[in-house]
């Protein structure tokens, strides 16, 4: 990096700071202006899938909280609501109105904006943003009862505040992709002054809508805030989840009127089908999804052998998951989403070479077969477990496929049902032999997806472990050219295929569908996260 000046130019390009500050209000303002066409009022009525166990994004997983929340907070920096592909080009300022690379790469500066309030009216300051990157480091005083994404933020060496309104990430190394882990819908700025306790029971934020109430197994309710910093927005009074956790008890509800919307991806292919048969007037969008079924296998006996993890893999027919739960529109894909909605994924060809890619399955399984028998397994001695999966729908159909080809290789595994508040813990405390879960990217990027995921310490659910792969993710982030960037994160990827790290089986696509009067609504192809501030979304009626 001898020519400093030339590598803080080209951070500058890819992460959006060529436009100029002025450039940049001029965009928001354009945004936060109402049309004519729009009309203020109005409860957007959502159905939800089941009960979170918190209301706390930062404390949570799942687009159960993040879907319903999302919308009580602001980022430093957002994905455009409606660009359907998150990229770092589509980065919008937010509570920061500027940002401002170092030459090195190394400090990233924000301008924040003056005026804004949380729901409690207390003001939002630099200092809030200092307190929510302690909060992911886990270095403040009361910190986080579970820290999803602190791996998202291990290159911040720490953040300063250099005044009421100026706030400065010192990274450890250059990452050009920070930008795009700010603008996740997983990234909300917290207050200082409420503590994580309280958050995840009565969040307060400075976004589009004020939480209300939560009850578990009844519904979620957000109104509006009448204080909130973009001029005219939200359109909505309010907005309200009621949870249903019965996907066609929803439905019926939807297609009688009772809803205005379906939860996000929450409807299968077959199904919107049956929504546009009944209501043909709905509005229905199915989108790919940056959400992967996967195989986790505890690496204890038999499944601390790579070979045996290999042959499950090696079981796998892709195809006939997506055929049968999709109708033939999901995708097959490794680590990171599949392309052309991916922005990273792997080449087919490419994927082809890999263990369990063969478009022969019946050949592939031979060879998982073999593997098998060399462990002492066949026709007369089967491999019997338990298949531990999430009790909701996309999750249990999946999973009695699985079992019916995991049959072919000798293993014959029981369905164990485990509800969604404690679901992660056990995959946390790995109390399960083989689970079949689904992986969710907040971010359609290697630097959220792999450091998260796969490296040393990460959310693994498998305690995997390889320095070289970590060095690998080291240099992929601190790539500027983002060819070459690709290319490494390939390289990665095709590690973790072959050391058969969490499987993927298929990537879903999901249907979403709303009534006609619900205007404005965009759906992301590559996150099912980003995409629900909900703030200029309206009702014509």
């Amino acid at each position: 990096m001898s020519h400093v000046p030339s590598v803080s130019r080209r951070f500058a390009a890819m992460c959006g700071h060529g436009r100029t500050t002025a450039a940049l209000l001029l965009f928001t303002l354009l945004l936060a202006t109402p049309v004519l066409a729009q009309k203020q009022g109005g409860t957007l009525r959502i159905t939800h899938r089941d009960s979170p166990a918190s209301m706390s994004i930062h404390e949570e997983g799942t687009i159960s909280v993040n879907a319903p929340m999302m919308s009580v907070f602001n980022n430093l920096v957002m994905f455009d609501q409606h660009v359907r592909q998150n990229s770092l080009d589509s980065i919008v300022p937010e509570l920061a109105k500027s940002w401002r690379w170092s030459d090195d790469g190394k400090t990233l500066t924000f301008a924040l904006r003056e005026g804004v309030t949380w729901h409690d009216g207390k003001p939002f300051t630099a200092a809030d943003v200092k307190c929510t990157w302690d909060l992911l480091a886990g270095t403040a005083k009361e910190n986080f009862k579970l820290n999803f994404r602190k791996g998202w933020y291990a290159n911040v060496e720490s953040v300063t505040v250099t005044g009421p309104h100026e706030a400065v990430f010192n990274l450890k190394k250059p990452q050009p992709g920070l930008l795009a882990l700010l603008a996740s819908g997983f990234t909300p700025v917290y207050p200082c002054h409420v503590s994580p306790r309280e958050m995840r029971q009565a969040p307060i934020g400075t976004g589009p809508f004020k939480f209300v109430e939560y009850k578990a197994n009844q519904n979620i309710k957000l109104v509006r805030n009448p204080n909130y910093w973009k001029p005219g927005l939200p359109y909505l009074d309010g907005i309200e989840f009621t949870i249903i956790p019965n996907r066609s008890t929803a439905i019926l509800a939807f297609v009688a009127g009772k809803f205005d919307m379906t939860f996000p991806f929450e409807i299968t292919i077959p199904l919107v089908k049956d929504v546009k048969s009944q209501m043909p007037d709905a509005v229905c969008d199915i989108s790919p999804m940056n959400v992967a079924a996967n195989v986790l296998m505890n690496p204890v006996a038999p499944f601390d052998d790579l070979d045996m993890r290999r042959a499950v893999a090696m079981a796998i027919d892709r195809q006939a998951f997506i055929d049968i739960l999709t109708e033939g529109q999901g995708d097959i894909g490794t680590a990171m989403q599949p392309l052309p909605e991916g922005r990273w994924g792997m080449p087919k060809e490419m994927q082809q070479t890999l263990p369990g890619y063969d478009p022969d399955v019946g050949k592939s399984r031979e060879k998982a077969r073999a593997i098998m028998a060399a462990h002492g397994y066949g026709p007369d001695k089967r491999l019997k477990l338990k298949l531990s999966t999430r009790n909701l729908p996309t999750y249990r159909d999946a999973s009695v496929i699985l079992i019916s080809q995991l049959k072919d290789i000798y293993i014959d595994a029981d369905l164990d049902l485990v509800e969604t508040a404690i679901w992660v813990p056990k995959l946390i405390r790995r109390d399960y032999q083989m689970a079949l879960s689904q992986v969710g990217n907040g971010v359609d990027d290697p630097d959220q997806n792999y450091p998260e995921n796969y490296v040393c310490g990460s959310r693994t659910y498998m305690d995997y472990c390889n320095k070289d792969l970590d060095a690998l993710v080291s240099r992929q982030s601190m790539e500027i050219d983002q060819a070459k960037r690709k290319e490494i994160a390939w390289e990665i990827d095709r590690k973790l295929t072959q050391e058969a790290v969490r499987p993927m089986i298929y990537y879903l696509r999901g249907g979403t569908c709303w009534r006609p009067e619900v205007k404005n609504m965009s759906v992301m192809v590559n996150s099912i996260f980003n995409g629900w501030r909900m703030e200029d979304v309206w009702l014509d009626r």
